[in-house]
């Protein structure tokens, strides 16, 4: 589907396509690109091997993170590597496989007879016949039950469809390996601090609805200091800002900012650089297996960061409205208050063994 069609159609699309089954508009999937590539099991089961390690284990010891594989875990990483030799076209980057997922890295590198998605289905059929091989149980049960259910929405070894993130920007490349690479690591840390990722749902605090992760607990610190700068500042200013809040810090104030202006932005990374306390809120909520990104899922670790969502998720990438930044800045405000009430309806994200097995 082409961009014009695509916004002639998009009033009329209903509801919204999952990111597995979404594709970029207008792009053809059979010329030169590189994609990252994302798969899960269907019902997320872990099919493909077991963490093990230690999140703070050293590289090259026994305890650094890794994935041990099981022998349909292997089938699976010789079927990707494979691609690569069905395919002249396709070289094969990385790939990291997980218990109940895979990332991996495909550069087309020139044409393609067939599209990418046709390339990935004969991939999963690959798979699909070494599931049945290794784990006939499973497999075969699983099939009968949806043909006899007429079932169309669901796979068999893999989840029906696959995410692709494009190659758009410079340094991306490093940065897709460095997030495979670590995805053991957070895995475990995930498993060695269930608490700390989980998403809590319905946390109401001064009247307004919120979702959180993490560390709650700054809320009764008893010094919360709001961040808001003027976009009008100029450079000199905004280090004024930085130099007044990180020594209000370093004596004990929790900073709280939907980190939106230039300024502010600027003090909330130099006090997170410094180590100190902060609630952030931001516009986009949370999904069940939401966890915070980079260096965030560390100094939630730590106990250092609060991050606080009072509307819903969604997937779509749009630019914050000008009464949305007003109603952050007044919920930050209110946070800062020196009463804040907060109360918990106890709607934690549920399903727990997902939660601690998942890192898509």
């Amino acid at each position: 589907m082409d961009k014009e069609t695509y916004e002639k159609q998009k009033a009329f699309a209903g509801e919204k396509i999952p990111s597995m089954n979404r594709r970029m508009i207008d792009h053809d999937y059979q010329e030169r690109q590189m994609y990252m590539i994302t798969m899960v099991t269907e019902g997320r089961r872990p099919l493909f091997g077991q963490v093990a390690g230690r999140s703070d284990g050293a590289a090259g010891t026994p305890d650094e993170p890794h994935v041990v594989l099981s022998e349909l875990g292997r089938r699976v990483s010789q079927n990707w590597y494979g691609i690569g030799v069905r395919y002249p076209q396709i070289s094969i980057i990385a790939l990291q496989m997980m218990p109940d997922h895979f990332h991996g890295i495909l550069f087309v590198k020139a044409h393609i007879e067939k599209p990418l998605g046709k390339v990935l289905l004969g991939f999963k059929q690959g798979c699909n016949k070494a599931f049945r091989e290794l784990v006939p149980s499973v497999a075969v049960l699983q099939q009968q039950t949806q043909q006899a259910n007429s079932d169309r929405h669901h796979g068999l070894l893999f989840a029906r469809g696959y995410n692709d993130k494009l190659l758009l920007r410079e340094g991306q490349l490093d940065t897709w390996l460095r997030y495979l690479a670590d995805n053991p690591r957070r895995l475990l840390m995930k498993r060695e601090h269930p608490d700390l990722f989980r998403v809590q749902r319905g946390l109401i605090i001064g009247g307004q609805q919120f979702s959180a992760i993490r560390n709650r607990f700054l809320l009764q610190r008893p010094l919360r200091l709001q961040v808001q700068c003027s976009r009008r500042l100029t450079e000199t200013e905004i280090q004024q800002q930085v130099n007044f809040f990180l020594s209000a810090a370093a004596q004990g104030a929790v900073l709280v900012s939907p980190s939106i202006s230039p300024g502010e932005k600027a003090v909330m990374r130099a006090a997170f650089e410094q180590g100190f306390p902060l609630i952030y809120l931001q516009e986009n909520g949370f999904t069940d297996l939401a966890k915070p990104g980079g260096r965030r899922m560390e100094a939630c670790a730590r106990g250092q960061l609060l991050i606080l969502a009072p509307w819903e998720h969604h997937n779509e990438r749009i630019a914050i409205r000008r009464d949305q930044c007003l109603s952050l800045n007044d919920m930050a405000r209110s946070l800062c208050s020196a009463c804040c009430d907060i109360t918990a309806t106890n709607q934690t994200a549920t399903n727990e063994t997902a939660a601690n097995e998942q890192d898509v």
